[in-house]
């Protein structure tokens, strides 16, 4: 039904569907946004490392990992999963979990090294590009658990240690240290180890309340130890894999053997005719 003076009942209708597609196309990019944020940490912390200010490089890399967290959940919750949101999130992961982390390194304590350094730090790059892209083409595999160290925890890893030890190493015999540092991440990578992925954790399920309270202490208390926090879940969840391993292990020798299942058949019965 159109007024006298032309449509504005058209008009207004066409400019609430003009402000949905527009707060929609919002919404589809907030993920995107997110990832950005990641690879602005990623470059930031190359910057800084460059400089030599490791104490600020490292925190990078810390927020870097949360915003990782956040663009997965926040695509999910809001239905615009892409693929082109799937090629940048792994983009951005490399830079900022496998060039930041292996460029923050070296420069911390790898360079009295010489080539040696700057060669391990290209095979942990290469480790978390070949991580990154397995991870891309697995299906069907259990949600709860990562197959090898995820890179975020990679890089959380190496991001911890610098941050706890910011002075770097100078001496050659120190720089071996930081060499491993670097090389062990690398290899778990690319292993078949499991590590729990918490992508099922939920508020909502029973208990959410007293989560929240622990989350709570867990915030006061990287506030005011933020060395020591960081430092210790890092190294705590890269222990968890070994010990989920070996816990799985132990569980399959003390497991009893299976019984062979009984024969169901009746026992068959000769009888003969009477002719």
């Amino acid at each position: 039904m159109e007024s006298r003076h032309g449509s504005p009942i058209r008009l207004h209708a066409f400019n609430r569907s003009h402000d949905r597609r527009g707060i929609r196309r919002g919404v589809e990019l907030l993920p995107s946004l997110f990832t950005l944020a990641n690879l602005f940490c990623g470059w930031a912390c190359v910057v800084h490392a460059m400089r030599g200010e490791f104490a600020t490089a490292a925190p990078f890399i810390g927020v870097a990992v949360v915003l990782d967290m956040l663009d997965g959940r926040i695509a999910r919750m809001t239905g615009t999963t892409s693929d082109f949101g799937v090629q940048l999130d792994s983009l951005a992961d490399l830079i900022s979990f496998g060039m930041a982390p292996a460029v923050l390194a070296f420069q911390w304590g790898l360079v009295p090294l010489g080539r040696m350094g700057w060669a391990v730090g290209f095979v942990y790059l290469t480790a978390a590009a070949l991580r990154l892209a397995r991870f891309n083409i697995q299906t069907n595999t259990d949600k709860r658990y990562f197959i090898g160290l995820p890179s975020p925890a990679a890089a959380g890893l190496v991001a911890a240690t610098i941050f706890y030890f910011p002075a770097g190493l100078a001496a050659k015999p120190q720089a071996w240290l930081g060499l491993i540092m670097l090389a062990v991440p690398a290899l778990l990578m690319v292993s078949t180890i499991k590590f729990q992925s918490f992508k099922n954790f939920d508020l909502g399920m029973p208990g959410g309340y007293r989560l929240l309270l622990l989350f709570a202490a867990f915030i006061g208390l990287l506030v005011t130890y933020p060395h020591e926090v960081l430092f210790v879940i890092a190294y705590a969840y890269f222990a968890s894999g070994f010990i989920g391993t070996l816990m799985t292990k132990m569980g399959k020798r003390s497991e009893p053997p299976a019984a062979e299942p009984a024969s169901t058949e009746a026992p068959q019965k000769h009888n003969r005719e009477v002719s």
